[in-house]
């Protein structure tokens, strides 16, 4: 891994912005690489859209922005619609199946889906939606060790949910290596 720029998308209340707290920190505590993440509201914070952008490096990152994302992470559709477009050429986009339609897309990108909501859902909190939509991140693109994610995870919830947020985890992850067993071509991110 060069550099991967990262947009991770919802709505306020969906947990986005600790999903990018949660990658920036398994990048840069536990994986020894360099993070920077920037977020951006709405005018209201929950239910309106949201964003973090992340970018991870081996070397020292010195702008913080990011244009064109490797990957976007979207947990609804506002979000998707609003920055699919952004997406660099040969882009990987991220869905929430449950929450986000794409409809038709540049050719030019991958959409991969995870009915992240039924699984969070199943699993007894559809709060731990992002957690599994991080988890299938981690999977799809290989730019963090699955360790490392689970660890900084465990080390950014809440005492006593920390069952619940590995098992949710596990569900992201485990489908994501099923869509890359599907797909062989898939040899990280942005692919």
């Amino acid at each position: 891994m060069a550099t991967i720029d990262i947009k991770i998308s919802g709505f306020g209340g969906q947990g986005v912005i600790l999903s990018a707290h949660i990658l920036g920190k398994a990048a840069s505590i536990f994986d020894g690489k360099h993070a920077t993440m920037t977020q951006a509201f709405g005018p209201e914070a929950r239910g309106s859209s949201c964003s973090a952008q992340v970018i991870l490096s081996d070397e020292v990152i010195r702008y913080p922005y990011v244009k064109h994302p490797a990957v976007l992470v979207s947990m609804s559709q506002e979000a998707f619609t609003k920055f699919s477009p952004e997406l660099a050429k040969n882009g990987m986009a991220l869905i929430d199946e449950d929450l986000v339609k794409p409809g038709k897309v540049r050719e030019d990108i991958r959409v991969f889906s995870i009915p992240a909501t039924r699984f969070a859902e199943k699993l007894g909190r559809k709060l731990v939606l992002n957690i599994v939509m991080f988890g299938f991140f981690t999977a799809m693109t290989g730019s963090i060790r699955r360790e490392s994610a689970l660890e900084a995870v465990l080390d950014s919830v809440p005492k006593g949910t920390e069952e619940l947020n590995t098992n949710a985890f596990s569900k992201g992850y485990e489908y994501g290596i099923k869509i890359r067993e599907e797909h062989p071509d898939l040899v990280g991110a942005g692919s």
